[in-house]
């Protein structure tokens, strides 16, 4: 059978190289009361699974100091923290990134 007549039963692209982030609002961290928060306070107050990757998020408001360490922040997150005098600290991902491809179009097939 033709390619074309194949493709609408796979029901589209499954990227296997996707990470999935588990969002984590500045409101959320404010309303903990906790001026270091790790990965493990998150988890322990019901935020993210013990496995989960966090990506803060930056709704809300801050106006107390906090030291934040995550998997990833977003830039209005990452500004606002810096502005309300906390630090924040990326956590590595415990594997690593795939290798950008190398070579021409023709080789990458």
């Amino acid at each position: 059978m033709p390619l074309l007549q194949r493709i609408p039963k796979l029901k589209g692209f499954t990227n296997p190289f996707r990470v999935e982030y588990t969002p984590v609002n500045l409101d959320a961290l404010a309303a903990l009361g906790v001026s270091e928060i790790t990965l493990d306070v998150i988890v322990e107050r019901g935020l993210a699974r013990r496995k989960d990757f966090v990506k803060v998020l930056g709704r809300g408001e801050l106006t107390t100091k906090l030291n934040v360490s995550a998997h990833r922040f977003s830039a209005s997150a990452k500004a606002a923290i810096e502005a309300a005098g906390g630090t924040t600290s990326e956590v590595a991902l415990p594997f690593a990134v795939r290798p950008p491809a190398s070579g021409n179009q023709h080789q990458n097939r």
